[in-house]
């Protein structure tokens, strides 16, 4: 059997990040991208900011309300996100890191891993 190429590797974790968005958090992004660098994951998501969190976060306490919010939800599913580098990538996860922009509707994940993945994809 062929082995999964770095696109489709980025491919997968993509598609998994916007499943476990959907089913943990309750809505998916409008665009995601993910990319591969050295020992990280790098995850871009678009538009994942609800109306009703738009219209909380037009003041300083509703932004750090919605961000601090999403942070603790996503940080109480690491087990989940493992389980989504592991399955797909066949290495351990090490770190997970995130934040969002209540201007723009976008998050950044940055996981980081105990193997380089510049060499399983190149």
């Amino acid at each position: 059997m062929k082995s999964k190429t770095r696109g489709e590797a980025e491919a997968e974790v993509t598609q998994a990040v916007i499943k476990f968005e959907k089913e943990y958090l309750g809505r998916g992004p409008l665009d995601a991208r993910t990319f591969f660098v050295q020992d990280m994951i790098l995850v871009r998501l678009r538009g994942i900011i609800t109306p009703a969190e738009r219209k909380l976060a037009e003041s300083r306490e509703g932004q750090n309300l919605v961000k601090e919010t999403r942070r603790q939800l996503f940080e109480s599913s690491r087990p989940l996100i493992e389980e989504i580098v592991t399955q797909i990538i066949g290495c351990q996860l090490v770190s997970l890191h995130t934040d969002m922009s209540t201007k723009t509707g976008e998050r950044i994940i940055v996981l980081t891993l105990d193997t380089n993945l510049d060499t399983l994809y190149r």
